[in-house]
């Protein structure tokens, strides 16, 4: 699951990453352009950002959509076993108060 979350993160990476680029190149033209180019470029932009929104509300989601499952199987994990999951929780807590205490 980790390998295909690092391969998701990476193909969303690149797609924002080729949208910008091609947006900033559209911004430079419409610098240059006037009339019906401009107006045509602006659109384009507009179309381009549009994705970039879009492609933004899916990464939300997918990561909302993982961290449920992981909050689950945690969750049953400590239903399944909570004797250990306490053990866990207490060294933690251990560890973290003597590490508080030293400074």
């Amino acid at each position: 699951m980790a390998k295909a979350t690092r391969a998701d993160q990476e193909e969303l990476m690149a797609d924002l990453q080729d949208v910008l680029a091609d947006t900033e190149a559209m911004i430079k033209d419409v610098a240059s352009e006037g009339g019906e180019m401009a107006r045509e470029l602006r659109e384009r932009i507009a179309s381009n950002l549009q994705n970039v929104k879009a492609k933004l509300i899916e990464t939300e989601q997918l990561v909302a959509n993982k961290a449920k499952v992981a909050a689950k199987a945690t969750d049953e994990y400590v239903h399944e076993n909570p004797w250990q999951s306490i053990g866990v929780a207490v060294g933690v807590g251990f560890l973290v108060g003597m590490l508080v205490s030293r400074r």
